[in-house]
């Protein structure tokens, strides 16, 4: 599949702030509401910064797998709060690239509006390759909320400068919330609603499951 390389990959915190301030604003917060293919992106860190990133591609019915790929590599970028993304985005947009076939969603295993500058991997990643994007984080980030009810399905408002930029969403009865957001071109009822789907058992999506398996068994 294509990515677009709209920037260079950044040297210093400066130039990774600039880039974010520059592709903000091509973020878009409504899209499709039907995805028949999904695609799973997670890195795994071993050794002296080293990575492998995983992108997992499911049908989006029956969640079986349609394309795995892995690719391997080092962090790119120092750790930065608010920057992380960069020291992923090579190797995952790598691993992107050799895909045959084109994803209708990304569901990505980190976060998007919910980031401290609003612009969170899934956000990077849905404006470099156009698609629908989505961000679960395993623990809260930015923002403010009240608990879930126990219940599946059960969801939050996260809040953030006045702003809702995601959701706390049960996705299993009585077990921990995922922290939902929007990346781009998908509304944040949309998001939810996918995350509940690629969830019939698990805490984690599906996609996301299958992307770390795979980076973790790669390394």
């Amino acid at each position: 599949m294509q990515v677009d390389r709209l920037h260079s990959w950044p040297t210093n915190a400066d130039e990774a702030r600039a880039v974010q301030d520059r592709l903000r604003g091509r973020v878009e917060l409504t899209g499709p509401a039907d995805f028949p293919v999904v695609a799973g992106l997670d890195v795994h860190y071993y050794g002296d910064d080293e990575l492998s990133a995983a992108v997992v591609v499911l049908d989006g019915d029956t969640l079986e797998p349609v394309e795995e790929v892995v690719t391997h590599g080092r962090a790119a970028f120092p750790y930065v709060p608010g920057l992380f993304a960069f020291r992923e985005l090579p190797a995952l947009v790598e691993a992107l690239e050799r895909l045959t076939v084109t994803p209708d969603l990304l569901v990505c295993d980190g976060y998007g509006l919910a980031h401290p500058r609003g612009f969170g991997l899934a956000c990077h990643l849905g404006v470099l390759t156009g698609l629908p994007a989505l961000g679960v984080g395993k623990t809260p980030f930015v923002g403010a909320h009240e608990t879930p009810g126990p219940e599946r399905g059960a969801w939050t408002p996260i809040v953030h400068e006045g702003a809702t930029v995601g959701r706390a969403l049960r996705t299993q009865r009585d077990v921990k919330p995922v922290y939902v957001s929007q990346g781009h071109r998908i509304a944040l009822d949309t998001a939810t609603d996918q995350v509940l789907r690629l969830t019939p058992r698990y805490r984690l999506p599906d996609p996301i499951r299958r992307a770390d398996h795979l980076a973790r068994s790669s390394a």
